[in-house]
């Protein structure tokens, strides 16, 4: 009697529609979808209409002008270089921690992650501190390498140490999960057929890891090229040799050159966009490969 009525009560159950936890009443989710919309409108988009808006306050002609001013020009190809240096490293240091950690076990592994994201923790300006208090003039190495006429501070190695730092983790902490949630079967079938720790590595791992590598690399591109406080730091604004485009901003605008001010903020606004149309693209390459391999 007691299996019937509980056979009756299930059948009744599997009549009655299901609610599931997202089948809010319409209101509610107007009201969200406001709610998103109009942050994303206020936040995001405003913002960036306006810093396109005062760089074309007055005309194509000051536009270019800002752009194409000296300083300007040097400011652009420091950032480009400054990524070109940074990027490379971190990609490197990333892939290596990342296969340590996700296919060794040693002693030290979770120091070892907890030390990677540092840089999360870290004001970008204590890091340029750091690097004040290691290489300055009264620093730990200051002096000899003053007496070695190496400049680190106030010139392009103390832009990229600095950058480097504040950006090695994007790399790492996009591969170490998935590295992780892949396991090392594979590769342990390469090597048992005899394939070396190169070989391994370029047909097996990479393969597998190459969307969420690029992935990683765009989001440290992005930050290496945007980093303001600890290249603000350790550059000493010299003009036309250690500022950097976010630096550069900074300096036309404290001189009221908004229209030039904002011509270089624009451009890294392209930058920014850019970044981002390439990350949708990779997002959607990634999906795409894991529903083929399902």
């Amino acid at each position: 009697m007691a299996g019937t009525v509980t056979l009756g009560l299930a059948s009744r159950a599997e009549l009655q529609p299901r609610r599931i936890a997202t089948d809010e009443p319409w209101p509610v989710r107007l009201a969200l979808i406001a709610l998103v919309v109009a942050f994303f409108g206020l936040f995001l988009l405003m913002p960036l209409a306006a810093v396109f808006a005062e760089a074309f306050k007055k005309g194509w002609s000051a536009y270019a002008a800002g752009i194409s001013n000296p300083d300007a020009l040097a400011a652009i190809r420091l950032t480009l270089l400054v990524a070109a240096v940074a990027v490379p490293l971190n990609l490197v240091f990333g892939v290596a921690a990342a296969w340590a950690i996700a296919k060794f076990n040693f002693r030290g592994k979770h120091v070892l992650i907890t030390l990677i994201d540092l840089p999360f923790s870290v004001s970008p300006v204590v890091s340029g501190l750091i690097y004040v208090l290691l290489f300055g003039a009264q620093g730990w190495f200051g002096p000899q390498l003053a007496a070695w006429d190496v400049k680190i501070l106030y010139a392009v190695p103390g832009l990229v140490l600095a950058t480097v730092f504040v950006t090695f983790p994007f790399v790492a902490r996009e591969l170490i999960p998935l590295m992780q949630a892949q396991g090392s079967d594979e590769e342990e079938a390469a090597v048992v057929l005899g394939a070396g720790g190169w070989t391994t590595f370029r047909r097996v791992t990479l393969p597998n890891i190459k969307w969420g590598l690029l992935y990683g690399v765009i989001l440290c591109n992005a930050r290496a090229m945007g980093e303001f406080g600890a290249v603000s730091v350790v550059s000493g604004h010299i003009r036309g040799k250690t500022n950097t485009m976010p630096l550069q901003v900074e300096i036309l605008y404290n001189e009221y050159n908004f229209v030039a001010a904002f011509a270089v903020a624009s451009l890294l606004a392209l930058l920014a966009l850019l970044t981002l149309g390439v990350k949708t693209f990779i997002e959607w390459r990634s999906a795409a490969a894991s529903r083929e391999a399902e």
